[in-house]
Parts: structure tokens; sequence; C-alpha cells
């Protein structure tokens, strides 16, 4: 079966609207996340080369060389979030008649939330940097497309808001405190005044508009 990344975006729709879990809104965080840096590495090819903008080319061919490692990271993340539910979906299948199969089941359902929270935490990190990125690709990008750098900050914005979100309700049924603090605090850290960086990159892009 090949992987979702490498299907039509028809068929990824068309999963995605189905009644079935996978994918879901983890897989679309992260996909929100690869275009961002894919807009980011965009911006950057149209300003390598051009005379124009020589004198931040070195700049953007190593902003290109980070949107690009950046993106395909993201872009395993899809799959990585799809497989981990599917783990989750078996643990919460096996049986429970007697206290050994009760217990086996929970251990192992705690396992794997704990597996279920570190890929949306990976992608809230991911999306952070595409923010950073974009704002680079903002203020050295070619004029020429900098509301796609725009559609970038927005795109990795939308992708660290809601792998939050699937932080969030993971970490509500994970029993072992230190790790859920840890997580929850690095989230915050991540989330602090965000909304006011992704709004100062908006509004430097329409002033170049």
């Amino acid at each position: 079966m090949s992987e979702i990344k490498d299907k039509s975006i028809q068929i990824f729709l068309d999963q995605l609207a189905s009644k079935y879990a996978t994918p879901g809104g983890g897989s679309v965080s992260a996909l929100m996340g690869a275009q961002s840096a894919a807009l980011v590495s965009m911006v950057c090819n149209l300003t390598i080369g051009k005379p124009k903008y020589v004198e931040v080319e070195v700049e953007m061919i190593a902003l290109l060389k980070q949107s690009e490692v950046l993106r395909e990271k993201l872009t395993s993340l899809i799959k990585e979030d799809i497989d981990v539910f599917n783990q989750l979906m078996i643990a919460y299948g096996l049986p429970k008649e007697t206290h050994e199969e009760k217990q086996l089941r929970t251990d192992k359902i705690q396992v794997v939330l704990i597996a279920a929270t570190e890929v949306p935490m990976s992608c809230a990190r991911a999306c952070a940097e595409a923010i950073d990125l974009s704002r680079r690709a903002a203020d050295k990008g070619n004029l020429g497309a900098i509301s796609d750098a725009g559609a970038a900050v927005m795109a990795a914005y939308a992708g660290l808001k809601s792998a939050a979100l699937n932080v969030y309700i993971n970490t509500n049924n994970i029993k072992d405190e230190q790790f859920v603090g840890a997580t929850l605090k690095e989230l915050d850290a991540i989330l602090k005044g965000v909304e006011l960086t992704v709004e100062d990159i908006y509004q430097l892009v329409k002033t170049k508009l």
C-alpha cells in the first residue's frame, strides 16, 4: 500500500472526509506545516539567482536548506500520526475479560498514548520553526512572492495550534504526571506569544504588498 504522502490530493481529501479515523486532524496539522515549509522554499527559490537580491542570496540558500529539511520532517509526521493512532485503536481493542487482560490493556494504552502525544509535539515544534523561517522569507525574500511568505506563516500557525489540540486531548488520558507536566510546560513555552509573532509577520507581509 502506498503511503498517504504519495497519494493524490483528491484521494487524501476523500479519505479525510470518510467515516474512518485516519487520516485525521493530526495528519492535517503536519500537512499544513509541510505546506508552510514548502512555501518558504518557494520564496527562496524565487529569490536565489535574481540580481536584485544578490545581497541576500547566501542567506536565502541557507534558509532553503533549512526549509527543505523541515518539509521532509513534517511530511514524515503525516504518516507517523496515522500509524500511532492505528496502534492506539489496536490497544483499545485488546481483550479485557480477566484482571490480567485489563491490566495489560491499560498498560499498553498508556504506552501508546505517550507515543501518540510525542508525534503532535514533534509537529508543534516543527510548525513553530516554520513560523520563524517564514519571517526570514518575508523579511528578505523576493517581493513578487511576498504573499507566499504570508501564506507560509498562516499555514504554520494553523498546524501548530491544531497539533496543540492533539497534545491536549491525549495528555488528558495519560497517568504519568511527570510526562504530562513536562509536555504541557514545553507546549506552553512554544505557544507563548505566538499569536503576536504571527500577526507581526502577517503585517510585515502586508506592508510589502
